[in-house]
């Protein structure tokens, strides 16, 4: 059987940044919501200081054990598209750890090909926040 392909990756520049704030922070999560402006922004926060909803999606992890959540209509948006996580100059949001960094992390995005969807649809959807204990 073939590997499943991840939903979620992040770029070497968006790790090194991950682990840089992760040194100065401890552990971290993320959450894509899908609202506006910098609500469309994967947010970087202190793991366990971002309440996962019982419908959020667990997307995978990056930069080692590093969770990524998004939003339920968010997912089901972007459930045929893999999403990975890069850095650019600027600021994003103020509630993100990468704010005051002067960057700001992104998504960039691909729509997975016929072989692919048809892995993760037989595979099921991913985790979700009610499937962790609380």
């Amino acid at each position: 059987m073939t590997a499943l392909p991840p939903r979620i990756l992040a770029t070497a520049e968006a790790e090194a940044l991950m682990q840089r704030l992760t040194s100065m922070h401890g552990p971290l999560m993320f959450h894509q919501s899908g609202g506006c402006c910098d609500g469309s922004a994967p947010m970087c926060f202190p793991r366990g200081e971002f309440k996962v909803g019982a419908q959020d999606v667990l997307l995978g992890h990056v930069a080692g054990d590093l969770p990524v959540w998004i939003g339920a209509a968010q997912f089901e948006y972007w459930r045929h598209t893999q999403i990975t996580i890069d850095v650019v100059p600027g600021r994003g949001a103020g509630m993100s750890l990468e704010s005051p960094e002067g960057v700001r992390f992104i998504v960039r995005s691909r729509i997975f090909d016929d072989a692919e969807n048809a892995r993760l649809e037989a595979a099921g959807d991913p985790p979700h926040g009610d499937d962790f204990p609380g």
